[in-house]
């Protein structure tokens, strides 16, 4: 195999991830630098800017001719890996957008590193986007994990706070050790880690190795599980969601759970979805059990969300419901009648980013003047503020899926394209 190298002119591509490290690098050093009774909303502003370059330069590599691949097909750069790169750099804007002069300094006692740690956290997100290797996919996710680890104890004085970032770490080590045990089994079986190879050398030798792509494939549906908050994996997410800062919660909720749809989608089409391996029982099966993951999740989430008091509780199980209709374009393959599998699923993605981040934002600002997180802190609030109570409203009406909003459209096409592949 000829060697690993990344070429000058292959910079260029790279420009969006090196623009994330670059700011990191830079605002940290800040940090450290400016006086401790100096605000800090510089970063934040800083931060900002630091994603929106990135933006830019994703949008000049749209619309590629062909995918690009850089080091023997480990990094692609397509319109899945910039889509999904837009969608993640565009959450984190906003999230830093609408915490600048919201976040005190009891929520968050250092400002500083929590601007700057979303931008690597975010910059994780983006390599698991374009990973075509199962080795750069991993370190995207344990850089993503682990800045989102250390993002959600940041409440360092909350009992709350300490509790569900134990919680975290704990589930979160073992998720990752259950997507690393089940790569093993893939590698094991191929000898690469090159997800195209993997598929290519499993479609040819699957009638020896059924056995052991069925424990791979369950081992890396149990560890994505926890990533997006599916059920039966999701019991992390209401107390780490309450115990978090709130726009940590936002960012778990919608820039992290892009990320981890975006491996899924990478490993699950990339290994199991396509080639000779769509006419075996293990195509099948797979695919089937994604469907059975996405109903018990839509199930689980809807019921559970009714009983809860706390907002940010309610809008965890909320998550993970929409976790379950994020699935059902995956687990409804490729088909002849449905080729519009990926279109649903980013159309109800960019929905459940916008009407998460909205709903997040307007409970920011009825906790700040309540003092709590609880259901109760809405009443009346139509006749203090009538247009974020406006605004709530119509945020919770697309969560729930009814007309006209994005989310009755983003159910609509994916209930249409289940109907279509008779799912």
């Amino acid at each position: 195999m000829e060697p690993l190298r990344l070429h000058f002119s292959d910079i260029g591509y790279m420009a969006p991830e090196l623009t994330l490290v670059v700011f990191t690098l830079v605002l940290s050093v800040m940090d450290l630098l400016m006086p401790k009774s100096s605000s800090r909303n510089v970063l934040g502003w800083l931060s900002f800017v630091g994603l929106i370059v990135a933006g830019l330069f994703v949008c000049m590599t749209l619309n590629p001719v062909k995918s690009i691949e850089l080091l023997h097909h480990s990094y692609r750069i397509d319109d899945f890996a910039n889509l999904m790169k837009l969608m993640m750099l565009g959450g984190t804007a906003l999230i830093i957008l609408s915490s600048i002069g919201m976040v005190r300094e009891e929520e968050i006692h250092h400002r500083g590193e929590f601007y700057y740690l979303l931008l690597p956290a975010t910059l994780g997100g983006m390599i698991m986007a374009s990973s075509g290797d199962l080795i750069t996919l991993f370190v995207g996710l344990e850089l993503l994990s682990i800045t989102s680890y250390i993002l959600v104890a940041m409440r360092k004085k909350s009992g709350q706070s300490n509790e569900g970032a134990f919680k975290y770490v704990v589930l979160g080590g073992i998720s990752s050790a259950l997507v690393l045990y089940g790569m093993s089994f893939l590698y094991g079986m191929t000898g690469s880690t090159n997800i195209a190879e993997i598929n290519s050398i499993l479609s040819q030798n699957i009638g020896s190795f059924a056995s052991l792509a069925y424990i791979s494939f369950f081992l890396l549906l149990a560890g994505f599980g926890f990533k997006i908050s599916a059920a039966p994996f999701h019991n992390w997410a209401p107390d780490v969601y309450q115990g978090a800062p709130t726009p940590i919660s936002t960012f778990l909720a919608v820039v992290s759970k892009a990320a981890a749809f975006a491996i899924l989608i990478r490993v699950m089409f990339g290994v199991f979805g396509i080639g000779d391996l769509r006419d075996s029982s293990l195509h099948h099966d797979a695919f089937l059990a994604i469907t059975v993951l996405a109903a018990l999740a839509m199930i689980v989430g809807n019921f559970t969300a009714l009983r809860q008091n706390n907002v940010k509780r309610m809008l965890a199980y909320s998550g993970v419901a929409n976790s379950g209709y994020l699935l059902v374009p995956l687990g409804a393959q490729l088909a002849i009648v449905h080729f519009s599998n990926f279109t649903e699923f980013a159309f109800y993605l960019l929905a459940y980013i916008l009407m998460n981040i909205g709903a997040f934002i307007v409970f920011m600002a009825v906790e700040r003047a309540s003092g709590h997180e609880e259901i109760s802190g809405f009443a009346g609030l139509y006749y203090r503020a009538p247009f974020t109570a406006v605004a709530m409203v119509i945020f919770m009406l697309s969560l729930s899926g009814l007309p006209v909003t994005g989310g009755f459209f983003g159910k609509l096409y994916i209930i249409l394209g289940s109907l279509a592949g008779q799912y």
